[in-house]
């Protein structure tokens, strides 16, 4: 795993991805790692939209490197996130994608889909978000070619 010393994760969800966000938040602090939740705070019906500007907004103004989001698909959250300018949010369903959203895109927010995956392959996927380095090369031509100037 990445060091994450003085850095604080990012993370959101919205009502469907309330519970693997439960998940996610204990393995994370059982791993030492400082996190800012954003919310929501129940499985009570919220919008995405909401929590993915949050996110995204926290993103895009520097205050944070690196968040998590978590709704039913993880699609909404991830859109809603994406329409900030520094944020590259990918949807995460397994381990492999997670690795290669940092390797080849530089992600800065995983967005995992909370009524596809088990609490092991959330746990899984979160494990190789922060692990993976971007491999640069050709893929940071490409990564800057994503932002709209």
């Amino acid at each position: 795993m990445r060091d994450f010393t003085g850095k604080v994760i990012a993370i959101a969800s919205d009502h469907a991805g309330f519970a693997k966000k439960q998940v996610i938040l204990g393995y994370l602090k059982e791993k030492g790692i400082k996190i800012k939740d954003f919310g929501c705070f129940s499985e009570e019906s919220v919008d995405y939209p909401v929590y993915g500007h949050l996110i995204g907004n926290a993103i895009d103004s520097g205050a944070y490197e690196i968040g998590i989001t978590f709704c039913g698909s993880g699609q909404g959250i991830s859109l809603a996130a994406n329409k900030h300018q520094k944020v590259r949010s990918a949807i995460c369903w397994n381990a492999e994608i997670a690795t290669l959203a940092i390797q080849h895109n530089n992600a800065n927010v995983c967005s995992i889909p909370g009524r596809f995956v088990s609490d092991e392959e959330a746990i899984a996927i979160v494990e190789a978000f922060l692990s993976a380095e971007f491999a640069g090369g050709r893929h940071a031509r490409r990564v800057a070619q994503i932002p709209l100037k």
